[in-house]
């Protein structure tokens, strides 16, 4: 048993909670018992329980630094880490000239084992402690990253991506192996440990009917099962798929009839969707991953988030990096691009919101509306007895080595601008620890 002694500040999964809504003990303790939370309350209340009981709890005390959630990427593409900060292009022209010639290095199973490796261990350095994540289309490489998730207690959902048309012939399935390489992969993987597998056509125009029918078949035959692809990103993307699939209503009715628009379905991006996609989306409780940093790297858009949820209250949200169309692994860096995206909008007057995003509402969709996104919120999210032991220690002083962070840092008078400052002037510096499933790493 362990007890990590700090600002606890965390979103509540209770049913009256909002986005905006934090506990927030300044002198808090949370207490793990191997890989679950047990206790999180006042500090001098829950040491004082500890010592007239007969446990010896091991104590971490992290002084005045923040102890939250460990964050959730809900869109990021580990073969892509190589390839981060590829200048000049737009969505399509940017895969055909870094993104696919990236992933064809995959064939090298090598090349995927240590790619995998690299890229956890810097998922855990930047605080994301779950992630939704794409693979490439060779089977080897969801192998690698699951092992290698599996190594240092990640909670991961990634899948095989399902491509059979407009891509490189040497990154190319078929419908037949898309579907039976997808089984068998889900059959070896899905609910060990914390790992979860997810469908994964990479998007509507590297998909035919028929491959998107085949993967359609397999949700069919595993309800619960996470899918994941991409949605309305770019207006070039929206106008290449009206042509491809003439019959279809827009681009989520692509999906939609065949059968991959439901709970846990995972839509990246979700930039330009119209009212009726959105109505669409929200009534089966499906997830868009908003994804600032590259919707802004690539030119594709705003996403307008306030605006999405009231046209479609039932629809989930939460942050993802994109690596490599993003900029940072960094869920504070992600939180920052989002903040702006907000204010840009409301600025507009284009009717996201009264207000920008909230420094309580960007740490709720890095954590808990994140989670919420990837149907695991009953697990991880937020910090709360009975949940699993993922705990990410923010430094906002000079140990960091931040030297402006901690200046303004300094001058901070409440908890909200405190993590305002962390997520506009944070990046992997002010990850002081982070405790992945009850297992703290060293600090650093």
């Amino acid at each position: 048993m362990e007890i990590h002694l700090g600002h606890v500040v965390t979103p509540s999964s209770g049913t009256d909670a909002t986005p905006g809504a934090l506990l927030d003990i300044p002198r808090g303790a949370v207490v793990t018992d191997g890989p679950v939370i047990v206790t999180v309350g006042p500090a001098d209340e829950v040491v004082a329980g500890y010592t007239r009981s007969a446990a010896s709890p091991v104590v971490h005390d992290h002084g005045g630094k923040l102890i939250v959630p460990g964050f959730v990427d809900c869109h990021v593409h580990y073969p892509q880490i190589g390839m981060i900060a590829s200048p000049g292009e737009q969505l399509l022209d940017w895969l055909d000239r870094y993104t696919f010639p990236a992933e064809a290095r995959f064939a090298d199973l090598a090349h995927a084992r240590a790619t995998a490796s690299f890229f956890t261990d810097q998922l855990i350095c930047h605080g994301v402690t779950t992630a939704l994540v794409y693979s490439t289309v060779h089977p080897h490489s969801v192998d690698a990253l699951f092992t290698a998730a599996r190594e240092r207690g990640l909670r991961i959902i990634t899948g095989k991506t399902c491509m059979d048309r407009n891509a490189p012939a040497e990154l190319l399935d078929t419908p037949e192996t898309a579907q039976s390489q997808s089984a068998a992969l889900l059959e070896r993987w899905h609910g060990v440990d914390r790992l979860e597998y997810a469908l994964t056509p990479r998007f509507a125009p590297t998909s035919s009917d028929a491959q998107l029918e085949a993967l359609g078949e397999l949700a069919d035959s595993y309800p619960d099962v996470v899918v994941q692809t991409h949605l309305s990103e770019n207006v070039g993307e929206i106008g290449w798929v009206g042509e491809l699939f003439p019959d279809a209503v827009d681009y989520t009715d692509v999906y939609d009839r065949v059968g991959l628009v439901r709970e846990r379905s995972v839509f990246g991006h979700g930039v330009h969707l119209t009212d009726r996609e959105l109505d669409r989306l929200g009534s089966v409780h499906a997830s868009v991953a908003h994804c600032p940093t590259s919707n802004n790297f690539l030119g594709s858009g705003l996403f307008p988030l306030a605006a999405s949820l009231h046209t479609a209250p039932g629809l989930r949200i939460g942050f993802g990096s994109d690596v490599g169309g993003g900029t940072s692994l960094s869920p504070l860096a992600t939180a920052g691009e989002a903040y702006k995206v907000s204010r840009l909008i409301a600025s507009s007057g284009d009717g996201d919101a009264v207000a920008p995003l909230s420094a309580a509402e960007l740490l709720y969709y890095s954590t808990l509306g994140g989670a919420r996104a990837l149907g695991v919120d009953a697990h991880v999210g937020s910090l709360e007895p009975g949940k699993d032991a993922d705990l990410v220690i923010l430094d906002a002083t000079e140990s960091s080595g931040n030297a402006v962070l901690a200046n303004r840092a300094a001058e901070c008078t409440s908890t909200e601008e405190l993590l305002f400052a962390l997520m506009l002037l944070g990046d992997d510096r002010a990850v002081d620890r982070v405790v992945v499933n009850g297992v703290p790493d060293a600090p650093r």
